[in-house]
């Protein structure tokens, strides 16, 4: 049966003191929880369903106002089934795909009468999807003009463009190779019987805050706008297993949770510095119960006895002997425990052997408990022979 104290807080009376921060606790929690669930629209990178500067809806929006249905797949299976005629495949991260995953795709279009447009890829992915076509090393975004005869890159004109150029070595001529960035196109049409492929250097014409600029929205129409149909490949999961090999765990987690955590993060700390300073300062009181001396060392005597620690009881009833007896024959206290001194101090004062006394005082713990019994009646008579006068009520200390 557990008693309180009257210093001893109830459930009722914790609850009292911590329901407001509670509440406020639980307000937060559910505000954040209903902002995030506000901004819970995608917000990725080239994510068509993206509003945010870094997404793409508004081009899709503007395909769509010309008739031209987009849709998101984000597997290299659901990738490999839309292609087909009368479709234009964009890859949106086509170095991230793995080995199996761009096999597949390269069957899938390899005898398919649409188009292909591949942004930023490399040599991680060109080796297999267009093989023959040689990278170049990247140059940076600027205004470029389109120079050359393909005509979808010269109605657009100048257009933001950059990243790796390409080099077409094996086959015969490209379709196109437009807008080059230190004498390399950065745009390249590769006709691929009965369809085509396009490689895009940087995919930053087609986000949502550089559509508008220079010819990029008019560029990206006639790119992705040639078949009714759009297939926006957005590789995830276990399809994109290269590129991210420096992605943390944050990385993974969706933008808007994210932001609902710093929110909550920011209010959990407002409320502990709140209640932080409503507590005030400490406040002493006195304690409920007064334990005596010798009550406190019987109950260490009995812990000793049931954990059979006779080393321990041996050394702490050593150790307060060694303590009285050095101001008593004359040493001061730090060499209370010097075996050397205290032993020939104490033998010189009693006429005991010297051997007999370091014994005593700095011997081994003994083997039982009529031992340490013996132990505690021994020191008790030398303190009695180091002075007659000086009484000590050693049976009060002695284990039990």
């Amino acid at each position: 049966m557990t008693t309180s104290t009257a210093i001893s807080p109830t459930a009722r009376t914790l609850w009292r003191r911590g329901r407001g921060a509670l509440v406020i606790a639980a307000v937060l929690a559910a505000t954040g929880m209903f902002l995030a669930y506000l901004n819970d629209g995608p917000s990725g990178v080239l994510d068509p369903r993206s509003s945010s500067p870094p997404g793409t809806r508004a081009i899709a929006e503007l395909l769509a106002d010309h008739g031209v249905d987009t849709t998101l797949v984000t597997t290299t299976a659901e990738a490999a089934d839309a292609a087909g005629p009368g479709t234009t495949l964009l890859v949106a991260r086509p170095d991230s795909l793995s080995d199996t995953s761009l096999a597949t795709l390269r069957d899938a279009t390899a005898d398919s009468p649409g188009r292909t447009v591949l942004l930023a890829p490399t040599a991680l992915s060109l080796d297999t999807l267009a093989p023959g076509v040689r990278v170049t090393p990247d140059s940076p975004l600027a205004s470029l003009p389109a120079d050359c005869d393909y005509d979808p890159a010269r109605r657009a004109g100048s257009v933001t463009l950059g990243g790796p150029g390409y080099s077409v070595l094996t086959r015969t001529g490209p379709g196109a190779a437009c807008y080059p960035a230190d004498n390399a196109p950065t745009l390249v049409v590769l006709p691929d019987s009965p369809g085509e492929t396009v490689l895009l250097g940087a995919p930053d014409l087609l986000r949502n805050d550089r559509l508008a600029d220079e010819g990029n929205a008019a560029l990206a129409l006639q790119l992705l706008g040639a078949h009714p149909h759009l297939v926006w490949y957005l590789p995830s999961g276990d399809d994109a297993t290269r590129g991210t090999g420096d992605a943390s765990f944050t990385d993974l987690i969706h933008p808007g949770w994210r932001w609902a955590a710093l929110q909550l993060a920011i209010a959990t700390a407002l409320a502990a510095l709140w209640r932080a300073r409503r507590l005030g300062p400490v406040v002493t009181e006195p304690l409920p119960v007064v334990v005596h001396a010798a009550e406190t060392t019987e109950g260490r005597a009995r812990l000793y006895h049931r954990t059979d620690a006779r080393d321990r009881a041996a050394d702490a009833l050593r150790t307060a002997t060694r303590a009285r007896l050095a101001p008593l024959v004359g040493l001061p206290r730090h060499a209370a425990h010097a075996p050397a001194a205290l032993t020939e101090a104490v033998a010189s004062r009693t006429g005991d052997p010297a051997p007999a006394v370091h014994h005593l005082l700095f011997g081994p713990p003994p083997a039982d408990d009529p031992g340490l019994i013996r132990l505690a009646d021994e020191l008790d008579a030398l303190e009695r022979r180091v002075a007659p006068d000086h009484a000590h009520p050693r049976g009060k200390d002695r284990p039990q």
